[in-house]
């Protein structure tokens, strides 16, 4: 017999007072799975599970996806998509078995890749993940010419303008990463290989002449990442997103990497922060390129905004290559990084 929510609950607490506490060392988590964990089309979790040998599960109450782990201390996370999916990882922080103080996230994911930055099947450790789901709106056709778009910050009448953000209104809006474990995995996999399809390369071929950026092979940089909910796509939700970045995360924030979870994951991992069930200074935040947020040149961004995915096998394969590096360093120096967090 299926025991009622609140009993199950109930349970799970008296379960985790009699029994010692999971303290994962390492939570990877993607945003989703194509069908099955392992032996079919990838999605953002397989090659995790795949390669770290994830063998064990676990059902976690409120998420979608049983938790993976394996005997070194590495969990895997499936949390949803769209910025919905911080309400899974809310689940996950207060479920009373985990204590989750000492352990290290790597948020990776897919994402649409600027291409004045990068290429598709480059991966990018965020400084800031910037929330592009609370505004004001209007459709551009109905916004003052002078608007470069219709969208601007909560208590603003124009988007030329700097926000004042009213007492009511949501914070943070940008979320800053641990800059010096940030550099610290970066400096770790600056020179990881990544992988480079044929398909990949004709495909940012067509893009060189829009920037060099795009021309260039894969790499890993530092670059921020931006989430909104809507799927958005074109030159002038671009300029917004740039715009938007600089807005709320400081002149010198990167719009590198579009999303539709970060800003759900980061502000999940920042309250159960607050709440002292998560370091947030533990985290991080890896996207890779499956496509360009840009329509090709003398493209129409209508036509092209179902993207064209040539690069998202490659990015599946960028967020286990460039991460897997710096999960096992943190298993290799666990003595130290289990309470010191590593630095450049």
């Amino acid at each position: 017999m299926r025991l009622p929510a609140s009993l199950f609950l109930l349970t799970l607490a008296a379960t985790a007072l009699a029994a010692e506490p999971i303290r994962p060392k390492v939570i990877v988590l993607a945003t989703y799975e194509i069908g099955a964990d392992t032996g079919d089309r990838p999605g953002e979790f397989q090659y995790w599970v795949e390669r770290e040998h994830l063998d064990g599960t676990l059902v976690v109450p409120g998420l979608d996806h049983p938790v993976r782990y394996n005997g070194e201390g590495v969990y895997g996370v499936v949390s949803g998509t769209t910025g919905r999916a911080g309400l899974q990882i809310m689940a996950l922080g207060l479920d009373p078995r985990f204590d989750l103080t000492h352990t290290y996230w790597i948020v990776g994911g897919i994402a649409g890749v600027n291409p004045h930055l990068a290429t598709v099947g480059s991966a990018a450790w965020a400084r800031h993940v910037v929330d592009g789901d609370v505004a004001y709106e209007l459709d551009p056709r109905e916004a003052p010419e002078t608007w470069p778009y219709g969208i601007m910050a909560l208590g603003n009448k124009t988007p030329l303008k700097p926000p004042v953000i009213p007492a009511w209104a949501p914070k943070p809006m940008a979320y800053t990463i641990n800059p010096a474990l940030v550099q610290w995995a970066f400096e770790l996999t600056k020179d990881v290989k990544l992988a480079d399809s044929p398909a990949a390369q004709a495909h940012r071929a067509i893009f060189a002449t829009l920037s060099p950026a795009a021309g260039q092979p894969p790499r890993v940089f530092v670059g921020d990442s931006f989430g909104c909910s809507r799927y958005w796509h074109g030159a002038a939700m671009q300029h917004w997103a740039e715009d938007w970045t600089r807005l709320y995360a400081g002149p010198d924030a990167l719009c590198a990497m579009s999303n539709m979870e970060d800003q759900g994951l980061a502000g999940a991992l920042w309250r159960l922060g607050r709440m002292q069930r998560v370091d947030f200074q533990r985290v991080l935040f890896l996207r890779t390129g499956s496509n360009f947020t840009l329509p090709a040149p003398q493209q129409a961004a209508a036509d092209s905004l179902v993207a064209d995915y040539a690069g998202e096998l490659d990015a599946l394969d960028a967020i286990q290559r460039t991460g897997t590096v710096v999960v096992h360093a943190l298993l290799r120096d666990w003595a130290r990084a289990e309470n010191t967090i590593p630095a450049r």
